[in-house]
């Protein structure tokens, strides 16, 4: 089978029990990676730093002497990965044991496959609480198509192709919170071919606090100063501005509460 590398980053605010469970997850695998990067984004401390050292035998380490923001921390990392195939993972979710191998088998299947990911199971904080699946439209066609109105892959559970990313130009810090999203689009011009699985191959870890920073106005207006930028370059209609980045710019700025609602029905769409 195809050999894959893993790209995961940590910075000092991470819960090093949620990062335990994520690392054994990916160390849990049926198919194994000989190539786990993990980038420290800027100095860690305290029980992370115990946390991560407990795997310095399996993964490679990278150390950023400080903290510069997811984007660029996976830029580094990715210089690191020695294979072409790269799995996301984030340092807070759980894999489930085939995810990498049903992953691969889709880029074995289409040599042309550039980018892939999959539905996610969401749990709360008491990791027997399912509050739901995160789905996503499957075909390249469909993913084109919503792309212009949302983000059309789910993160944490991404593999790709390094050199499509690469081509693309990597993920860049220019749109904070957007940095994916921003790559995807980019990768989308580009012409990478795409697809997502339907089936649930990652349990994603969600909690108030992602609501949290899922809003507020500063969130609302890099929101909305990505999807100008989408208008601008001619990738969305005026009808994508106004049906979609604006109603979900005013989301942002609602209470907590109901943002979380109206989240939670929009994943059940």
């Amino acid at each position: 089978m195809t050999s894959y590398s893993v790209l995961m980053a940590v910075y000092n605010k991470d819960n090093p029990v949620h990062f335990r469970r994520a690392a054994d997850s990916i160390l849990a695998q049926s198919v194994l990676s000989d190539d786990i990067v993990l980038v420290c984004d800027g100095p860690i401390d305290g029980e992370l730093a115990k946390a991560v050292e407990e795997y310095r035998s399996r993964f490679h380490i990278v150390q950023l002497e400080q903290n510069i923001g997811l984007g660029a921390a996976l830029n580094e990392g990715l210089k690191h990965c020695r294979h072409d195939l790269v799995a996301r993972m984030d340092s807070d979710d759980i894999c489930k044991p085939e995810r990498c191998e049903k992953q691969i088998r889709l880029f074995e299947k289409n040599p042309k496959l550039g980018l892939a990911s999959c539905s996610v199971s969401e749990f709360t904080e008491k990791e027997n609480h399912f509050v739901g699946v995160r789905t996503l439209p499957e075909s390249h066609a469909e993913i084109v198509r919503y792309s212009k109105r949302r983000n059309p892959f789910n993160h944490p559970a991404v593999m790709f192709r390094k050199s499509e990313v690469e081509k693309a130009g990597g993920y860049t810090e220019e749109f904070h919170y957007f940095e994916d999203y921003d790559l995807w689009v980019r990768m989308l011009k580009n012409g990478t071919v795409t697809c997502n699985s339907s089936e649930p191959l990652l349990l994603m870890r969600v909690s108030d606090d992602m609501y949290k920073r899922r809003g507020g106005a500063k969130y609302a207006n890099d929101l909305l100063r990505f999807h100008k930028m989408l208008l601008k370059t001619g990738y969305i209609h005026l009808s994508d501005f106004l049906f979609c980045a604006c109603p979900h710019a005013a989301v942002c700025v609602m209470p907590n509460g109901v943002r979380k609602a109206v989240y939670g029905k929009l994943r059940k769409e």
